[in-house]
C-alpha cells in the first residue's frame, strides 16, 4: 500500500460557498487532490480513468492534515481511502 499526505489550505476557493460560516472541503476537491496524486505516482493517464465507486464517510475541515491510502486491486484498477488521522473520511476505487 503507498501513502501521501496532503492538506486543503483554508484559502481554496471552493470553501467561499461551501458553506458559508461553517466551511467543509467539497468532495471534488478531495477527490481531484488524490487522483491527481495517485495519477502522478502511478504513472496514468487520468483521461483514461473511471471512478467506479466513492462514499464519503466524514466531513473535512479547512486545513486539516490528511493521509492518502491506495493500492492497486485484483482488476488493475485502484482501491483508496482519504484518511483524518485513524478515520476515513472518504474511500473509493477506479479504474485505470
Amino acid at each position: 500500500m503507498s501513502t501521501s499526505s496532503f492538506h486543503i489550505p483554508p484559502d481554496h476557493p471552493a470553501f467561499a460557498g461551501h458553506f458559508p460560516g461553517m466551511p467543509i472541503t467539497p468532495g471534488v476537491v478531495l477527490l481531484d487532490e488524490a487522483l491527481h496524486a495517485i495519477a502522478v505516482a502511478q504513472k496514468m493517464d487520468l483521461q483514461k480513468c473511471t471512478i467506479s465507486s466513492v462514499k464519503f464517510l466524514s466531513p473535512v475541515l479547512p486545513g486539516t492534515e490528511l493521509t492518502l491510502h491506495y493500492e492497486r486491486n485484483a482488476n488493475g484498477g485502484i482501491q483508496f481511502d482519504i484518511k483524518q488521522g485513524e478515520r476515513v473520511a472518504v474511500t473509493g476505487a477506479f479504474n485505470a
